[in-house]
């Protein structure tokens, strides 16, 4: 049995009232209309569920609180869990829609192409000033996404989940072992599986600020390492032949200045450093930090390690 409506607007809510009214305004004010809403409340108080009645005659909307905290990302996946639309449109609480068309523009590129995932260029707007600035994907990054979907690794070009429309399967959902690489690894996966559209207009605001689990997760050893290792695990070391996937982890130990195995391996819950992983290190470990931070020097260090490495032993030989 088909699926309906078109579309639905998952929203994984935690606390945040006021940018979830705002949220839900956008909602209000779009022309298209064949969509449903579905709120799971990691909250605890009814804070979200007040806020959220004041809605409920405004569209079709389905609350759900969860009986306990889930967490992030385990709640996005449980909205996506009860979604009864044919296309899932996740909307974090602290972003919204840019404009009346925007949710109609994203329904109407799911019948123009067999792609089974769908996202646009957005906003990040800070929160603390309201500046805003676009960011859109270049030809360059759309080209290597295309041709392996592991470059994804190098540099988030698709943006947060709040920017994409994908079709309900029933079996994608975000691994729960993540945090930080959590939608990457998801679009990874899914672009595995379809191909994607993506319109070049900025369609949703995303909200910047301090508490975001991006903003606590970025360049924290204990939490980038382990989940690092993790999708290289997921993947297979042959992945590091792909050299974008290579750069990332390059770039992540030069970021966080981690160039002692002793010191890696205290992030790395006792298991084995990959050998590609530990040639990487011994390599940076002979270069001096400055240089290693200069961004010419880098890149070229970064690609002469990548031709030792594949002269020496192919990545999917290990």
């Amino acid at each position: 049995m088909e699926l309906t409506p078109l579309i639905s607007i998952c929203i994984p809510a935690y606390k945040r009232v006021h940018l979830l009214e705002r949220l839900l305004k956008s909602v209000a004010g779009q022309s298209f209309t064949d969509f449903e809403v579905v709120i799971t409340d990691d909250s605890p108080d009814e804070t979200v569920k007040d806020c959220v009645a004041g809605f409920s005659s405004m569209f079709s909307l389905r609350y759900f609180r969860n009986a306990s905290a889930l967490g992030t990302p385990e709640n996005w996946n449980e909205a996506v869990r009860r979604a009864e639309g044919q296309w899932i449109k996740i909307m974090h609480d602290d972003d919204f829609f840019t404009s009346a068309d925007a949710l109609a523009t994203f329904a109407a590129a799911t019948s123009r192409s067999s792609a089974g995932f769908i996202f646009s260029s957005f906003y990040n707007v800070d929160e603390a000033t309201g500046n805003r600035s676009a960011v859109s994907l270049s030809w360059i990054r759309s080209a290597l996404m295309k041709d392996n979907a592991v470059s994804l690794l190098s540099r988030n070009v698709i943006g947060p989940p709040s920017v994409t429309l994908y079709r309900n399967t029933g079996y994608w959902s975000y691994d729960a072992r993540l945090k930080w690489l959590v939608d990457m690894d998801f679009y990874i996966r899914v672009l595995k599986e379809t191909s994607f559209t993506y319109l070049d207009t900025p369609l949703v605001g995303i909200g910047v600020h301090a508490n975001q689990v991006t903003a606590v997760s970025s360049l924290n050893p204990s939490v980038e390492i382990p989940e690092h290792l993790l999708l290289l695990e997921k993947y297979g070391l042959r992945t590091l032949n792909n050299l974008p996937f290579y750069d990332a982890y390059w770039r992540i130990l030069r970021n966080l200045g981690v160039y002692n195995e002793d010191v890696f391996q205290t992030y790395n819950q006792d298991k084995a450093i990959p050998e590609p992983v530990k040639f990487i290190l011994r390599f940076q470990s002979r270069i001096p930090a400055t240089l290693l931070q200069i961004g010419l020097f880098s890149k070229l260090l970064m690609l002469s390690s990548y031709v030792f490495q594949r002269l020496a032993r192919p990545f999917g030989t290990y």
